[in-house]
C-alpha cells in the first residue's frame, strides 16, 4: 500500500491497514470534486446524522 491512512481509533497515521492498537486505518484522501456528482447529497446528509451523533451539531 503506498497512501497514508488514519486509524479510526486512535486517529493516529499508518501505511498499513490495521493500526497498532487494532483499529482499521481508513484513507485520508478526499474525493475528488465533481460539479455533477450525484451521490453528494446522500453524503452530506450521512455526515450530518453522524456529527448529530457525536454531538459536533
Amino acid at each position: 500500500m503506498t497512501e497514508i491512512l488514519r486509524c479510526t481509533s486512535c486517529h493516529t497515521f499508518t501505511m498499513t491497514p490495521l493500526c497498532t492498537c487494532g483499529g482499521s486505518a481508513i484513507s485520508v484522501i478526499p474525493l475528488k470534486y465533481a460539479p455533477g456528482d450525484k451521490y453528494a447529497s446522500y453524503r452530506r446528509t450521512a455526515k450530518e446524522a453522524e456529527r448529530k451523533a457525536q454531538g459536533v451539531l
